[in-house]
């Protein structure tokens, strides 16, 4: 797995490029720790190259939506693939997280 990140004005963007599992999930969650620490409140993550998560991966994802709500920040996803999607819809986070079908969608929200 990799991360691509780049910053707007709007927020934080987080791409996740390949697998989020078990092997590499603390990868992602050291850098959520790392920008929520920093005081970051507005995370995006752009799921278009991410094709798969497991249960590792929705925890450190759910780990960090609750620290950012916490503090009345944002924290939501974007272009989930539809093997993600139906992960997400399976374990009921499609009425936990907010997710947009885009970057650009995404982005109006900030």
């Amino acid at each position: 797995m990799e991360l691509i990140e780049k910053k707007t004005e709007k927020c934080v963007i987080i791409g996740i490029n390949g697998r989020l599992d078990t092997i590499n999930y603390s990868i992602l969650e050291k850098r959520l720790t790392e920008l929520l620490d920093q005081n970051v409140t507005k995370i995006l993550i752009n799921c278009s190259q991410m094709d798969y998560v497991s249960s590792s991966g929705l925890r450190i994802l759910l780990m960090a939506l609750k620290r950012i709500t916490m503090v009345k920040g944002k924290f939501v996803l974007c272009s989930l693939q539809e093997n993600i999607r139906e992960i997400f819809e399976i374990s009921g986070f499609t009425t936990i997280f907010e997710i947009h079908p885009n970057e650009e969608d995404a982005l109006g929200v900030f």
